[in-house]
C-alpha cells in the first residue's frame, strides 16, 4: 500500500514543473513496485523453471 511519504519523495524527485500524466505515471509505477513486494512477502512468486514452462506453452 502507498505511503503519503513515499507519495512526497515521488513528488519530489521530479523536476519543478511537470505534467499530469508524469505524475500518474511516476505513481502507477511506485503502486506496481509495492504490489510486486508484497506478492514476494505473500510467496506469490515463480521459479525461472516454472516461468520458462510457461513461456512456451504461450509461444506455441
Amino acid at each position: 500500500m502507498l505511503t503519503k511519504e513515499k507519495v512526497r519523495k515521488t513528488i519530489d524527485r521530479l523536476p519543478e514543473n511537470f505534467t499530469i500524466d508524469q505524475i500518474v505515471e511516476e505513481l502507477v509505477i511506485l503502486n506496481r513496485i509495492e504490489e510486486g513486494l508484497k506478492d514476494i512477502e505473500e510467496g506469490r512468486v515463480f521459479t525461472t523453471d516454472q516461468v520458462k514452462t510457461e513461456l512456451k506453452t504461450w509461444l506455441k
